[in-house]
């Protein structure tokens, strides 16, 4: 590997000559946790929501999706602004605005105002994955695989969990401590500070040391195409009127059309061509999207399937979830162990085979039983897609492209995340439950044939040719 790399090499939290990835997973995993408790915690709280804010329940889904979009959209900034600043900088501006934006969204007084709180948090949270990813990436390859499985079965864990707590909490506490949760990152940021001081060395140099300008416009398109996607996919559930629902559309069109037209005219803009072209990029991106659209489909939906079937509440069907949850840990480590043996592609076809069989057995069959089954299936695929596809990144661009790749990889992939609670919703509406879990199903399916389709060793790029260099 080439030697220009810009997350720096002093980033363990122990010896700098000796890169521990089990210590700095375990401190990287604590900071995501409160992020990913957000995406599931809220879903039991929305009811609550509404009636106290005297608004429509299919408006407080917005309150979801939000979060999604923005933690979505500032994972490719935050790449970019990783070519000028430490994963360390990112890291502490993303856990401020996570922070801060939970803050408000627990205080806010009209659903306006919750939504910008949440729109706020999710780029906190967005901005503090992708400072945690680039932080790791730096280790090498098998020390890499180890903190990536330990973060991944850590975000796992808390989104499984996610209802158990918010169901705890709306009860215990009200609403307001549901989606205030986040702010906990910022102490627990604090106490990792405090107990290891190289941690703060993350990325010692500014990234690549490149003076290029954020491209503003390349940024605009991408983020209108998105939002255009999330809203057309739950336009229904929430009641969008057609002339909105077109209005809609077209925007999404047009930013599609200019994203292309930018990324042909801009190649080292927003999206830089080079990356996007690159060999695997965007089939990485593609399997990691499927992958997570199945497991968030399912997530979304198991809490209601379970109070339906046992006539529990939160409380019930979160705790029911938990094995589902401990299913992450044990793929963390069970997917550190195969990527020895398998290459990248082969691992994702079989994690993306994983999710497809969680998505059915939760549409087919019916009980708390199989939801659970189901649901620990899509874990296991969304535990080990993380850490295989980020691990894998590094080794599909150029070494100077790297946070930039790790932005945009993240991007596709929890967008992913996003589509699917919002197709789910949006054809529940129009179709049964089951039909809606078997469309889905779709999704993830893509990503095996995808998968499938890559040579065993198309990941991995040749060694680079320093007599080139890695810069223009």
């Amino acid at each position: 590997m080439a030697q220009t790399i810009p997350s720096g090499a002093a980033l363990s939290t122990g010896s700098d000559h000796a890169p521990d990835g089990r210590r700095l997973g375990l401190a990287l995993g604590m900071l995501v946790l409160p992020q990913y408790v957000a995406l599931g915690a809220p879903s039991v709280a929305l009811p609550a929501v509404g009636r106290a804010l005297a608004v429509p329940f299919g408006a407080t889904a917005w309150i979801l999706t939000a979060w999604s979009l923005t933690s979505a959209l500032a994972m490719p900034v935050a790449g970019r602004l990783m070519t000028r600043w430490s994963p360390f900088r990112v890291l502490v501006g993303g856990v401020v605005a996570l922070a801060a934006g939970s803050a408000l969204a627990g205080a806010g007084p009209t659903l306006p105002v919750v939504i910008i709180g949440r729109l706020i948090g999710g780029a906190g949270a967005g901005a503090t994955v992708i400072a945690v990813f680039a932080a790791v990436t730096a280790l090498p390859g098998r020390e890499r695989i180890r903190a990536l499985g330990i973060i991944a079965a850590a975000s796992a864990t808390a989104s499984a969990c996610g209802t158990l707590l918010g169901g705890a909490l709306t009860a215990w506490l009200g609403w307001r401590a549901v989606l205030a949760f986040p702010v906990v990152a910022l102490p627990i940021l604090l106490a990792v500070l405090a107990g290891g001081r190289s941690f703060t060395r993350i990325g010692g140099g500014a990234g690549d040391g490149s003076p290029e300008q954020l491209d503003i416009v390349g940024a605009v398109v991408l983020s209108v195409l998105a939002g255009s996607l999330i809203t057309l996919l739950q336009a229904h559930s929430i009641g969008l009127s057609t002339p909105v629902t077109l209005v809609v559309a077209a925007a999404g069109v047009l930013a599609a059309v200019g994203l292309w037209w930018r990324v042909r005219r801009t190649p080292d803009g927003f999206v830089p061509r080079r990356v996007v072209a690159a060999r695997g990029f965007l089939a990485a991106g593609l399997v990691g999207a499927t992958i997570f659209a199945g497991y968030y489909g399912v997530l979304f939906l198991a809490p209601s399937l379970i109070e339906q079937a046992t006539g529990g509440g939160a409380l019930v069907a979160g705790a029911l979830l938990v094995p589902a949850a401990a299913c992450s840990v044990l793929a963390g480590r069970v997917v550190s162990t195969t990527t020895d043996r398998f290459t990248g592609w082969q691992v994702s076809a079989g994690l993306a085979a994983l999710t497809v069989v969680g998505v059915l057995v939760v549409a087919v069959f019916h009980g708390p039983i199989p939801v659970v089954v189901g649901a620990a299936l899509t874990v296991c695929g969304f535990t080990g897609a993380q850490a295989v596809l980020v691990s894998l990144a590094p080794e599909l661009v150029a070494a100077r492209d790297r946070d930039t790749a790790q932005g945009l990889l993240n991007f596709m992939i929890f967008l992913g995340g996003g589509i699917g609670p919002a197709a789910v919703a949006g054809l529940s509406g129009i179709v049964s439950v089951p039909v809606a879990l078997a469309v889905l199903a779709a999704l993830p399916l893509a990503g095996l044939v995808v998968s499938l389709t890559r040579r065993p060793g198309a990941g991995r790029r040749p060694e680079p040719d320093h007599t080139r260099g890695n810069r223009r």
